[in-house]
């Protein structure tokens, strides 16, 4: 399946819960999966289509995604179409013939079309190996978006009784799932459920006191960045989008108001970067796949959490960390309320009036957002500060006055003029193949480029998100761009493998375990430094690094003369090895800092051994890539499951802290702090 993966999606590893859903649907069984916007929901019945010998039918309410999930497709290599209502009945047939001579992996769908009977009868015609539905919640009758067409599935399992079905959603509550379930006619699913904690989504809330500006001073923020503002009423959307025009900014509105050519322009201007503000009512942006969404603005509370949570979620679906604020005022409340008033049965009527007290109550709460958020969909949150939201990092609402979101934003150490002299290729190739610019390569992938500087095939294929089909299209002109620029900045090795993030360059860890088989071929700092082309002080960095993160190998012999090491490590004694300036002050600058450095190296390599004890260290300094190779489940989240395979092996079955980390591929230290955790370490 990981071959899959990379071929066609450019990844190397799945997501938590992608592999074993996948596994579930190849074993022809039906699955529910609830996962968050951005989680990888789609990969889950996509990669298994390509395993398939039929076709794969998905099934969905929005025609907007439809577009945007077959041109990533094919964009990916993978023969996919849709057949909806922006299409001629000439397109229709044209596609029904592909499917017919299998010509098509994956189908795309509106529930409407399942009501025809003739299409009904076509599907009959077809081996259809797996079908998926989308937006799943809509089933529900107690869900935030019910549509009734979504009623008629349930005639699927009877027409296709040996056809897994997939229901998928990124929010429904325990009543949703089971409704869900049941009105599908589910054989006995797996329900695989990963979590509604977006940690990349910052949730603010702000009084609703001159909004327009306060909206103006946060778009400051964003230069360039694509936003979304959602409005209560289309007289909102409109205010909003020509104030933002007038004040120079690029804003468009998306209302029903507007005809359907009007809107599909703004849509996709949007969605290929030549609009970067779209000012929406709720229509809007359940159909979007734009990845790289930096701000959500709600100008008006929402009518539900469900809505809230389904809507914010168009935010920083690549990981990146993006904001989310809502304008809370007490007086919108009777906006809502006047159509909830309309409402005819008295059972809905109740649920929605609870439905909204719920919002209301999440507005003004003077507690962690993200807690309240997620025990609303029955999923706890021990961290006593979630340090993404106002109220954990103590943002008043009046100190919010001025609007500036004072998150502390992660920083990566990539090269912005490559970023950008990439960027700007990306969108000259989405223009020519008419398609958002995300679908050529996510930011996610050109900053990782200009992290690494992949100058050959092999190393370009290594960067996330570039399998076969994307290099085969744009590596030849991406890693022409990028040596050029190396040779044109004169960029070495040393700078490629700098990096401050967590996860350190392949590079780099090439670097460390070359040094260290070196090491242990006995060869001499300066032969070290000569066979990897690097300088001395270079090699003595590698050195430092191994030590700090446990590795028990010898290295005192790098020190000559060995008189001198004595010396040195008295001084150390004396002083601490935590500051080198001392030591080096003592000598009078007889010795230099690098061969310092390699004596303090000596020295925490003979505690090393002494102690024994060097896995915590390990955890701490060793770099991700060399990690994932011994503990290939090292930095994924714990789930239910592994930690009632950990209370077992440790407290039922004995087994050490080693044997443990063996069987559950992580690290050492990573179980101690587990066990902590549920309460068996003191």
């Amino acid at each position: 399946m990981k071959t899959l993966l990379k071929k066609y999606f450019g990844y190397d590893s799945f997501r938590p819960l992608q592999e074993e859903v996948i596994t579930n649907i190849l074993q022809k069984k039906d699955s529910f999966v609830l996962m968050p916007t951005g989680s990888g929901k789609s990969l889950c019945y996509q990669l298994p289509a390509l395993k398939f010998e039929g076709l794969t039918i998905v099934i969905s309410p929005l025609i907007a995604l439809m577009k945007d999930q077959v041109d990533s497709l094919k964009a990916n290599g993978i023969s996919a179409e849709y057949i909806n209502s922006s299409l001629s009945n000439k397109e229709i047939q044209a596609i029904k013939i592909k499917v017919l001579e299998g010509m098509i992996k994956i189908l795309y769908i509106a529930p409407e079309r399942l009501a025809m009977e003739s299409f009904k009868e076509f599907l009959k015609r077809i081996n259809i190996s797996l079908i998926a539905i989308d937006e799943a919640h809509c089933i529900s009758e107690w869900g935030h978006d019910f549509r009734p067409e979504y009623r008629n599935l349930s005639y699927l399992k009877k027409l296709f009784s040996k056809t897994p079905i997939i229901a998928l959603t990124a929010t429904a509550t325990k009543q949703v799932i089971d409704d869900i379930i049941n009105h599908l006619s589910l054989e006995s699913p797996s329900i695989f459920i990963s979590g509604f904690n977006r940690k990349n989504l910052n949730l603010v809330v702000l009084k609703k006191q001159d909004s327009f500006h306060k909206i103006l001073n946060m778009l400051k923020e964003y230069p360039d960045e694509s936003a979304i503002i959602y409005c209560f009423s289309r007289k909102d959307s409109e205010f909003i989008s020509k104030g933002l025009r007038k004040h120079g900014l690029n804003a468009l509105p998306y209302h029903a108001g507007l005809n359907n050519e009007t809107r599909k322009q703004n849509q996709e201007m949007f969605i290929q970067d030549k609009v970067n503000i779209i000012v929406a009512t709720i229509a809007f942006g359940m159909g979007i796949n734009k990845p790289d969404v930096r701000l959500i603005i709600h100008h008006t509370f929402p009518k539900t959490l469900e809505g809230y949570y389904q809507e914010i979620g168009r935010a920083g679906r690549d990981g990146l960390q993006s904001d989310c604020v809502l304008f809370y005022s007490r007086g919108d409340k009777s906006r809502h309320e006047y159509f909830i008033e309309k409402i005819e049965d008295p059972i809905v009527k109740l649920n929605a009036r609870t439905k909204l007290a719920k919002v209301i109550s999440y507005c003004e709460s003077a507690s962690c957002r993200r807690k309240y958020l997620l025990e609303y969909f029955d999923e706890a949150f021990q961290e006593p500060n979630c340090k993404g939201c106002d109220a954990c990092l103590g943002f008043s609402q009046t100190e919010n006055s001025d609007s500036s979101l004072r998150f502390s934003k992660p920083t990566l150490n990539y090269d912005l003029r490559l970023f950008e002299l990439l960027r700007a290729m990306r969108k000259k190739f989405a223009v020519e193949k008419r398609v958002a610019p995300y679908m050529i390569f996510s930011d996610v992938s050109l900053q990782e480029m200009a992290i690494y500087f992949p100058r050959i095939e092999s190393e370009f294929l290594k960067i996330r998100g570039v399998g076969m089909r994307k290099l085969r299209d744009f590596g030849e002109s991406f890693l022409q761009a990028i040596n050029n620029y190396i040779k044109e900045h004169d960029i070495s090795t040393l700078n490629i493998t700098k990096s401050d993030c967590r996860k350190k360059s392949r590079y780099l860890a090439e670097y460390y375990q070359k040094t260290k088989e070196l090491i242990l071929e006995k060869q001499s700092l300066d032969k070290i430094a000569e066979i990897q082309n690097i300088k001395e002080n270079r090699a003595v960095y590698y050195i430092e690094k191994l030590i700090d993160c446990g590795e028990k190998i010898n290295i005192a012999y790098l020190f000559q003369p060995q008189e001198c090491l004595e010396k040195i490590k008295s001084v150390f004694e004396k002083f601490g090895i935590r500051r080198l300036a001392p030591v080096y002050d003592y000598f009078n600058r007889q010795f230099s800092y690098d061969q310092l450095r390699l004596a303090r190296a000596i020295i925490k390599s003979e505690e090393i051994k002494a102690d024994g004890n060097s896995d915590a260290k390990a955890d701490n300094y060793l770099p991700e890539v060399i990690i994932k190779k011994n503990f290939f489940n090292a930095y994924e989240s714990w789930t239910n499951e592994d930690d009632s395979k950990l209370k077992i092996m440790y407290y039922s079955e004995k087994k050490s802290i080693s044997e443990i980390a063996a069987i559950l591929a992580r690290q050492p230290g990573s179980i101690r702090s587990r066990l902590k955790k549920i309460g068996f370490f003191d």
